[in-house]
């Protein structure tokens, strides 16, 4: 079946699977976290859609200063940061709105992201590239008008966090978080740190938040937004 018209996919891959948000000018799905079996009979996948993301959850992440950035030693900064194996590929990717470059490997996920990038294609056939989620919450930071910006996901026992005061990035990290309260931690923790004040911020979850997660957010948020509930 081939959907046309203003649509769009946005899929998150984790190592243990992925997730699924589908919008049109009718209505907005989100699927939750599925299985990686799900890709060969999720029925959102075998449609074809105007807009196609593909987000890949990967800690072997680091976003550099473009000053600093020189071709050809990026596996070299990444390795400096991250436990880079010799056969991890490495990629690169520019986020002019920050001024720098972001140097990844998608060796974590890197078969189910590549299975569901050649699956899920635009109305003219194209494939989507895979980047990474950290990637996308930068990019969002872009539409929020609120003066602090706080964009989190989480998966894989990791917290991705990224932190913006207007338009000067102040965090873009990965925490180990096995659990929703260390996740909690390390948001508190972070914000402290930069002096930012929850009674009056709003965060944002990129990935499924359980009710109690959620009223524990916003126990201490001004307002907490999220695109995922289960």
């Amino acid at each position: 079946m081939q959907v046309t018209g203003s649509n769009g996919i946005f899929v998150q891959v984790a190592l243990d699977g992925f997730s699924i948000q589908t919008e049109s000018d009718k209505a907005r799905h989100s699927s939750g976290w599925m299985d990686a079996g799900s890709v060969f009979t999720a029925r959102e996948l075998q449609c074809r859609y105007d807009d196609v993301e593909i987000s890949l959850f990967t800690p072997k992440v680091t976003l550099v200063p473009a000053q600093f950035i020189v071709p050809g030693r990026e596996r070299e900064l990444l390795s400096s940061v991250a436990d880079v194996a010799g056969s991890d590929k490495v990629y690169s990717v520019d986020i002019p709105e920050f001024a720098a470059t972001m140097i990844w490997s998608p060796s974590m996920g890197e078969k189910l992201s590549e299975t569901l990038r050649d699956t899920v294609l635009r109305v003219d056939g194209s494939r989507a590239d895979i980047l990474p989620e950290l990637y996308y919450m930068l990019k969002s930071l872009s539409v929020m008008s609120q003066y602090n910006k706080i964009v989190a996901s989480r998966a894989d026992s990791k917290l991705y966090l990224v932190i913006a005061e207007g338009r000067s990035l102040r965090l873009c990290n990965v925490f180990d978080a096995a659990d929703f309260t260390t996740a909690e931690y390390w948001i508190f923790s972070a914000m402290k740190s930069l002096q930012l004040n929850p009674d009056v911020s709003e965060i944002t979850f990129r990935t499924p938040l359980t009710e109690d997660e959620e009223i524990s957010l916003c126990s201490y948020f001004r307002a907490v937004e999220t695109a995922w509930h289960q």
